[in-house]
């Protein structure tokens, strides 16, 4: 049996609720919603006992509480946030909403079906037409109207420094550790502390800045989740990142984000996706699109038309990166954007090169790409088995299998399942011929001692 629903109780205590009463205001609260329904004294019952209702239901009573209370209500306070698991629909953050209340409500029921775990998120792949829709909807919608609020609790410019600089913690985790180290922690953070600033009391200036801040931590929150292997929850997290950053008016940020969708759409494989998304990446931001950012863009959509093979449009791609590269300067860019310098854009050269078969200038043009500073371990990790990987394609499987060395050193400490993904393309391109080296037989003897290769499972 359910265990009996306290805080409802507590609810309508204080609002002076009776079953009839309460049962009359969630029908009222589902006729302005535009729903037709049934609800009596029966139902308050059984809500009481611990039933959760299906469908929209715990969001109406929700609703009619807190206009009773004259304050915001939501399905947690009432005692059913379960109920957005247990009712979670396949669609939930795929979609592009018109208007950005129903965002906030979707990253809301988002971070609480993640934080469950919910199945239907944990095992779902990229939905191909949901890239594709949210980008053109970016694209071409009108900008939102205002963002004043007239909640219970003021919001101000020291709270969206809070959500920034928290963020920032959280993304110097993720570059050291991986994905999987703090993604939970940083969904748990979001949905605790972030999701009642979105329903509080602030200005449209305030508004706008929020929503930029929200977007950036759903960007990294979708950047986590894809180095964690877990490609529907990412997606879903990058489009509702890029229709915040339409509510915030962010047009940069909103690039940065098709560019992280195009980063993903080329790792599970949806090469055109990829191309498609980095070209809408550089064409939305305009006349406001900087040096490094445009950099940025045109590499990603180097990355995919190299998996194409597709070598005049990846090289035409490569050199406008490299000229926009020059042209950056200590403000020609917002400040997330600075981590994309020569030595970042030296690995896409590094892997772009590999991908086109071009080993002796990957092992050139990659050289360069590797940080050192124990701060960026596992960009610093994908370079190196980049390194590694072109130099046994060009038969110096030595210099290779010491790299790959230096490369599962580096990813030690990494919880990440593109890491992983990395060292198993490694072993696809360990041939019979190599195994029977002595110097993979010494690699070998080695590697085993380390995690990500045992993880990767070579026979």
């Amino acid at each position: 049996m359910a265990d009996r629903n306290a805080r409802l109780a507590a609810l309508m205590q204080e609002g002076d609720f009776s079953h009839k009463s309460l049962a009359r205001a969630v029908v009222a609260a589902a006729a302005r919603s535009g729903e037709d329904i049934t609800c009596d004294h029966t139902y308050v019952t059984r809500w009481l006992k611990g039933s959760i209702p299906r469908g929209n239901m715990p969001q109406l009573i929700a609703d009619a509480t807190g206009r009773k209370l004259g304050r915001r209500i939501t399905i947690d306070d009432i005692g059913m946030g379960d109920a957005a698991v247990s009712a979670i629909q396949p669609d939930l953050g795929l979609d592009f909403a018109d208007h950005h209340e129903a965002t906030t409500k979707a990253v809301a029921d988002l971070w609480r079906a993640d934080l469950a775990e919910a199945e239907l998120l944990v095992r779902t792949q990229p939905d191909s037409a949901a890239w594709n829709t949210a980008a053109l909807r970016w694209l071409v919608a009108p900008p939102d109207g205002e963002l004043t609020r007239e909640g219970n609790r003021a919001i101000g410019a020291v709270d969206v420094e809070m959500v920034r600089s928290t963020a920032d913690a959280f993304s110097m985790l993720d570059g050291r550790f991986g994905g999987g180290h703090a993604r939970r922690a940083l969904i748990q953070y979001l949905h605790t502390d972030v999701r009642p600033m979105l329903d509080g009391k602030y200005s449209d200036a305030v508004g706008k800045q929020l929503h930029s801040a929200v977007a950036e931590a759903l960007l990294l929150a979708g950047w986590m989740s894809y180095d964690s292997g877990l490609h529907g929850v990412a997606q879903r997290y990058f489009i509702q990142a890029l229709r915040m950053t339409q509510a915030a008016g962010d047009r940069l940020l909103g690039g940065s984000v098709l560019s992280a969708m195009s980063h993903q759409a080329t790792f599970v494989g949806r090469y055109q996706d990829a191309v498609a998304l980095a070209r809408a990446a550089y064409m939305g931001p305009g006349a406001s699109l900087g040096p490094t950012m445009a950099a940025q863009f045109r590499a990603m959509e180097a990355r995919a038309l190299a998996r194409l093979g597709d070598e005049r449009g990846c090289d035409l791609a490569l050199a406008e990166a490299e000229s926009k590269i020059c042209q950056r300067t200590a403000d020609s860019d917002p400040l997330y954007i600075a981590y994309f310098d020569e030595v970042e854009l030296a690995a896409e050269f590094g892997h772009c090169f590999r991908d086109l078969g071009r080993s002796v200038a990957a092992t050139e043009r990659g050289a360069g790409s590797i940080f050192g500073d124990g701060m960026n371990n596992r960009s610093d990790f994908f370079a190196t088995m980049v390194q590694a990987e072109a130099y046994i394609n060009q038969d110096e499987i030595g210099r290779g299998f010491e790299i790959a060395l230096s490369a599962l050193n580096l990813g030690e400490g990494l919880k990440s399942a593109r890491c992983l993904q990395y060292v198993r393309e490694f072993q696809s391109r360990v041939t019979d011929g190599m195994r029977r080296a002595a110097e993979f037989r010494d690699f070998a003897e080695q590697a085993g001692g380390f995690r990500l290769w045992l993880q990767a499972g070579l026979a």
